[in-house]
């Protein structure tokens, strides 16, 4: 996914760097909303595809693939997390969190490469 590549450049920011500069700030939380969204897209295609009962929530078509074995339960809770904290950036908060910010981009971004890795190999992509 093209989005994570971009975000490796944003970890050599210091937090003061990026709270001090909207320019750094703005663009960090909007590739990382894409790349959640794409994620979120991603797992709604596969639902769909499969012909698998629809999700009420964005979340909810982690929780599907889990239940079909596509993605593991453990994994499915963090991306569950990223869909919250995609809601949290997508309201364009002024008081955003960015301790959870640079935990997203530093740590958490792996889910999102585990899921991409899952999917491949549940539906015999590579």
């Amino acid at each position: 996914m093209k989005y994570l590549g971009i975000l490796e450049r944003y970890k050599k920011y210091s937090r003061q760097e990026i709270e001090s500069d909207v320019d750094i700030r703005g663009a960090l939380e909007r590739y990382l909303y894409l790349a959640i969204q794409a994620t979120i897209d991603l797992a709604e295609a596969i639902v769909a595809y499969k012909g698998l009962r629809k999700p009420a929530t964005m979340s909810e078509s982690f929780c599907i693939l889990s239940e079909e074995g596509v993605v593991a339960a453990d994994l499915t809770r963090e991306l569950a997390k990223m869909v919250g904290f995609r809601n949290v950036i997508a309201c364009d908060c002024q008081d955003l969190d960015y301790g959870i910010v640079l935990d997203v981009l530093h740590n958490r971004l792996k889910d999102i490469k585990n899921f991409l890795n899952e999917v491949s190999n549940a539906m015999g992509i590579r």
